[in-house]
């Protein structure tokens, strides 16, 4: 078993061990040592990183017979062997950042179940956020209330300690969470506000911690997921959103205040303006389909307007059914543009089907599309519009 020392000193940035055995596991080389100071995945925390004799530690796995293996980057050197004196060093920002987030979880969490009795059913410590699961949905304000009283008990910088007890020791404490682990028990023990068992690495004091701030909240699995972030986390994320209120309010020349506003009044012009501009083309669209309906042919499939026009899928549709929605109408149309879009589309009281026509067609110059008998549409046809009209004329006058 691997003497952990990150259980009484998680400030601890370097160590000195021996190596206990060496060996490869998936093409990975991985290390065992007597004691160590680097933290495993465990506990929804992630593992630390760092070196080992100079060699890179990637991963750091928490095994079941109680060792701690140290995977490095492969190859290994060859001084990592067994019964050798190595030191290793701690990735320090890693392992901080994991300490405020860890610690601010156990201040939030307890805020939560001392003000309305919600308790937290897991922890996940993520690369940029973190969360924590509550057993039910809280409200806007309560949540906003757990939020400041747990950055009232950071302010007040009250000590963080390490205590440990057995099981039944344990069981005559105020645990915020009951344990279900055998043997002695590790307790983190925030003064006056939260007691829980963890095997996790947190700060001496609360006030380290910095801030906790909760960025998000949603419904998760009838309960309520929390996303919150601590310390530098909470530094680098007011940055971010300092930044970007800062280039909002300098393209919208508005204050910060006004900024909500201007965005809901930007969003209804926008509403009203493609109202507006669905107004206008539904209008062009009439006219030119009028002067496109004047060239039609008239063929025994009906009458026949091929044209190729400079127009994207929308407009070419747009004409299509204009036109159709008369009697007696059979409408190919294809862009200008190469690969071409093509739109088929006939009249309610025409034969001729649409989405045969298309298919032909894609069959002939390649490209994808579908649609239904009265309206088909397609793109990527390999050729010219020139020749795609003339195959569509040959196909419906035989």
């Amino acid at each position: 078993m691997t003497e952990r020392l990150y259980y009484t000193d998680p400030y601890a940035r370097s160590f000195e061990g021996t190596v206990d055995s060496v060996s490869l596991r998936d093409g990975r080389t991985v290390v065992f040592l007597d004691r160590t100071a680097f933290y495993p995945t465990s506990g929804g925390q992630p593992f630390d990183t760092g070196t080992l004799a100079g060699a890179r530690v990637v991963e750091v796995i928490d095994e079941e017979d109680g060792r701690l293996a140290h995977v490095v980057e492969h190859p290994a050197p060859a001084h990592l062997a067994p019964g050798v004196a190595v030191q290793g060093d701690i990735d320090w920002p890693r392992r901080f950042d994991h300490m405020q987030q860890h610690t601010g979880q156990h201040v939030l969490s307890a805020a939560f179940d001392r003000l309305f009795g919600v308790r937290t059913v897991s922890f996940h410590l993520g690369g940029e956020l973190s969360t924590i699961d509550l057993a039910r949905e809280t409200k806007p304000d309560e949540i906003a209330a757990a939020e400041a009283d747990a950055n009232r008990i950071v302010w007040e910088d009250r000590p963080v300690s390490i205590r440990f007890a057995t099981k039944e020791e344990a069981a005559a404490l105020p645990l915020r969470k009951e344990s279900l682990r055998d043997g002695t028990l590790r307790l983190i023990d925030i003064d006056r506000w939260d007691l829980s068992a963890c095997g996790g690495t947190h700060v001496a004091r609360t006030g380290a911690i910095g801030v906790i701030g909760v960025v998000a909240w949603e419904r998760f699995k009838g309960g309520q997921r929390i996303t919150f972030v601590c310390g530098g986390r909470a530094l680098a994320r007011f940055g971010m959103m300092r930044d970007t209120l800062a280039g909002s309010v300098r393209l919208l020349s508005v204050l910060p205040q006004e900024l909500p506003a201007t965005i809901e009044r930007l969003q209804n012009d926008a509403k009203d303006q493609k109202r507006s501009l669905i107004a206008l083309q539904t209008e062009l669209a009439t006219l030119r389909a009028a002067k496109l309906a004047e060239t039609a042919e008239l063929t025994p499939a009906g009458r026949l307007v091929l044209k190729s026009l400079d127009a994207d899928a929308y407009g070419l549709k747009s004409l299509a059914q204009v036109m159709t929605e008369q009697p007696g109408f059979v409408v190919v149309l294809a862009s200008a543009a190469s690969p071409s879009l093509v739109v088929v589309a006939r009249s309610a009281d025409v034969q001729v089907s649409a989405q045969q026509l298309l298919a032909s067609l894609i069959a002939a110059f390649g490209g994808r599309g579908g649609g239904k008998p009265d309206l088909a549409q397609a793109g990527g046809l390999n050729a010219t519009a020139v020749a795609i009209l003339e195959k569509a004329r040959t196909l419906l006058l035989p």
